[in-house]
Order: structure tokens, then C-alpha cells, then sequence
């Protein structure tokens, strides 16, 4: 079986990963940048708005896929609906509402009002047009399932690479240190992280590193970057200098207000750091409660301050949640269980 896998150029890295992973399961793919391909109005880049079909074309006709797999929701998406190969479509958030919050917020403006309207539109035609849908957690597939119920849908969570996460030094912080790995791209998922301003007053001795960036990033820094126990060091080329990172701090914290599969959940626990992370989405999927971490409870900046606390003090509990963790992961989330599934699903439906 041959599968063509298009998307963003930010997530080529993870789908290469997982197309090698699928080689093993006897499907062939080939990864594609899909702007790169088949792009148009409302792109960022103008000069993309005038693309013809014809790389897109040429690229169907050479490799002679049996399905296309789109990992976001754009022209490409609708130029493989149109070849009458089944679409798999990979939903990676809650599209919906992320939506609405974009609308709120970054996109007032008459322009971007016009290309989020128009974004919306392409979206909304991939998913009609999809043989399956493909959401990263339960939680999204319920999602999912309510909006569209005549449609097949079947989770797909985002697989990893245990071999690739391992200590590595390079990096010195300031301890005791909680470690905060996550984008400003997202209004609800950042605004969470403002919860942090009373727990910074109540642990002085304690270093809060953010690494991240995102359009929402000043939001977050006008309010934290007063206090000396704040640090923000933008974001680190990925994956070396984030495994340097990962193998640093003390407690990994996702202090997020709207997540469905947080990549770098995974990451802190191959890596053997304890997770404390806000219950919300898919995110208490990815990690065993009292086991590999702790949760936390959304805008509770004082059951917070409470795991922290509890974990800062507790360097056994931190060593036990970390090998469970690595474990935990292992077990559930490598790529090769992940594609195992995948591949059962794919020859069940389409093969």
C-alpha cells in the first residue's frame, strides 16, 4: 500500500518518523511540505495564491498513491479530495474553537478576517470530503464523533521515538527549577500559564523556565517577566536542544488551558521527569495520575502551588514518577504501537 503524507513544514519531523514507522507495517509513503505542493488564497505568501495544480499533479501521477493522508486542513487537502483517492484526515486540535478564539483576538482585522472566513471554508470541505477522520485523543474524537456522525473516525495519537530521548547535558538552570515546555500560538491554552503570578510570589527560591514563543507570548511575559524566578528562553532548536533541556529541570509543568495531545507530555516522561499537568482535553490520556504525575485542576493556581510543593520535596516521588513515566510511554505511545494501530485501521478501511 502506498500512502502520500502531506503537511506543514513545522510537523515534516514528526511525520517522517512516522512514515519510516509505517515502512514496517508494509506501507510505503512519501512526505510532502503541502504548500509546497499545492497552495493558494488565503496563504501568507502571495506569491502562492497563483499555484497551479500541476506539482500536485505530477506528483499523484508519479507516485500513484492509494490513499492521501493531509496532516493539516488546507489546498492540498482539497486538491486530494478531488482525485477521488480516499482522504485521511489528521485533526490535531480542536479546530472549532480554536478557531473562535483566533476571531476574538488575533484576527479582527478586515484581512484576516477575510482569510480566517476563507481557512474556515477549506477546512470545513476537508472534513466532508474525508473517508476518515483521524483526531489525536479520545477526547477530540468525541468531538468529532457529535459534529460528524456519519463520518468513520478513529483516534490517532502522536507517536514518539523512546531511543531518540535520552539525558543529555549542555544545559545549566538554576535549581530547585520547574520546566515549562509549551507555545504561545493558542489563546486559552496560553492565558493558563497567567495562573503562574501568585505561585511565583509564594516560591522565590523556586525558577519557573518557560521555553516557547507564539504570537500570544507578550500576554504572558508582561505579566511574569517581573519576577526574578521567571525566565524566558524563547524557543530551542528541536529535538537536541530540548532533550538538554528536558534533562535539567527537576518537574516538567504543562500549565495549559486547552491541549488534546501535548507532544512534550511524552517527551518529559522518556525523559524521567515528573509531569504536572492541567486535567484538560486529552491531556490526562497521556500521563497516569499519582503515578507518572500529578494533575491539576484548570485556573487552581493554589492546587498548583500544592503539586509543586509536593514534588519539589519529594525527591523519591520524582524518581519513581519518572521511571514509571518512561515506562508508561514506552508501552503505549512508541511509534511502533502507535502505526501497529494505525496500519490495522488503514488496510481494514481503505487497503
Amino acid at each position: 500500500m502506498r500512502l502520500l503524507i502531506g503537511g506543514s513544514s513545522s510537523k515534516l519531523f514528526h511525520l517522517q518518523e512516522f512514515a519510516s514507522s509505517l515502512a514496517k507495517f508494509d506501507i510505503e509513503c512519501r512526505v510532502v511540505f503541502d504548500a509546497d505542493v499545492y497552495d493558494g488564497f488565503p496563504s501568507r505568501r502571495i506569491g502562492n495564491w497563483f499555484q497551479t495544480r500541476s506539482k500536485f499533479n505530477k506528483l499523484i501521477n508519479e507516485f500513484k498513491p492509494d490513499a492521501i493522508f493531509i496532516d493539516r486542513h488546507r489546498h492540498f487537502g482539497l486538491a486530494a479530495a478531488k482525485t477521488g483517492k480516499p482522504l485521511l484526515v489528521h485533526l490535531r486540535g480542536d479546530h472549532w474553537k480554536e478557531m473562535e478564539m483566533a476571531k476574538q483576538t488575533l484576527y479582527r482585522s478586515l484581512p484576516r478576517k477575510i482569510a480566517i472566513v476563507q481557512w474556515e471554508k477549506i477546512a470545513e470541505k476537508c472534513f466532508q470530503d474525508a473517508s476518515m477522520i483521524f483526531p489525536i485523543c479520545r477526547y477530540l474524537a468525541d468531538i468529532v464523533k457529535a459534529r460528524y456522525p456519519e463520518k468513520r473516525v478513529s483516534t490517532l495519537y502522536q507517536g514518539i521515538d523512546p531511543d531518540k530521548w535520552f539525558h543529555s547535558s549542555g544545559m545549566s538552570l538554576k535549581h530547585p527549577c520547574v520546566g515549562l515546555l509549551q507555545s504561545a500560538n493558542i489563546w486559552d491554552k496560553t492565558r493558563e500559564m497567567l495562573t503562574l503570578e501568585s505561585i511565583l510570589k509564594k516560591m522565590p527560591g523556586v525558577t519557573f523556565y518557560w521555553v516557547g514563543d507564539g504570537p500570544y507570548r507578550d500576554y504572558v511575559l508582561s505579566s511574569l517577566k517581573k519576577y526574578d524566578n521567571f525566565k524566558w528562553l524563547g524557543a530551542l532548536p528541536y529535538p537536541d536542544k530540548v532533550r538538554e533541556y528536558l534533562s535539567e529541570i527537576d518537574v516538567y509543568a504543562l500549565v495549559s488551558g486547552l491541549d488534546m495531545s501535548p507532544l512534550t507530555v511524552l517527551e518529559s516522561q522518556l525523559m524521567e521527569k515528573p509531569v504536572i499537568a492541567t486535567s484538560v482535553g486529552g491531556v490526562p490520556e497521556l500521563i497516569k495520575n499519582n503515578v507518572t504525575g500529578l494533575l491539576v485542576e484548570k485556573s487552581n493556581p493554589d492546587d498548583l502551588y500544592e503539586k509543586i510543593t509536593i514534588l519539589l520535596n519529594d525527591e523519591q516521588k520524582r524518581k519513581e514518577f519518572g521511571r514509571s513515566g518512561r515506562a508508561f510511554v514506552k508501552e503505549n505511545f512508541s511509534w511502533e504501537r502507535v502505526c501497529s494501530d494505525f496500519a490495522t485501521t488503514l488496510k481494514q478501511n481503505v487497503g
